[in-house]
C-alpha cells in the first residue's frame, strides 16, 4: 500500500509539474478519468498497459516513475 501511495504522489506531481490536468492527462493515455483519479488517490493497483500510456504521456522513463524513493 505505501508503493501505491507513492506511485500515486509521483504520477500526480508530474502531471501537476506539466500543467495538465487529470481530464487532459485521462484523454492522452487513453485512460478513464475515474481511473486516473483512483490512482492519483492510491486507491487502485495500475495495469503496465496503463502505467506505460500514463508514463508516455507525462514523457518519463518508467523507472523513473516508479521509483520508490520520490522525494
Amino acid at each position: 500500500k505505501d508503493f501505491l501511495l507513492k506511485l500515486a504522489f509521483r504520477i500526480k506531481y508530474e502531471r501537476a509539474k506539466k500543467g495538465i490536468s487529470q481530464e487532459q492527462l485521462a484523454e492522452l493515455s487513453e485512460v478513464s478519468i475515474n481511473t486516473i483519479g483512483r490512482l492519483e488517490r492510491g486507491l487502485i493497483n495500475i495495469s503496465i498497459t496503463n502505467f506505460c500510456r500514463i508514463a508516455k504521456v507525462l514523457d518519463m522513463d518508467l523507472g523513473i516513475l516508479s521509483k520508490y524513493d520520490i522525494l
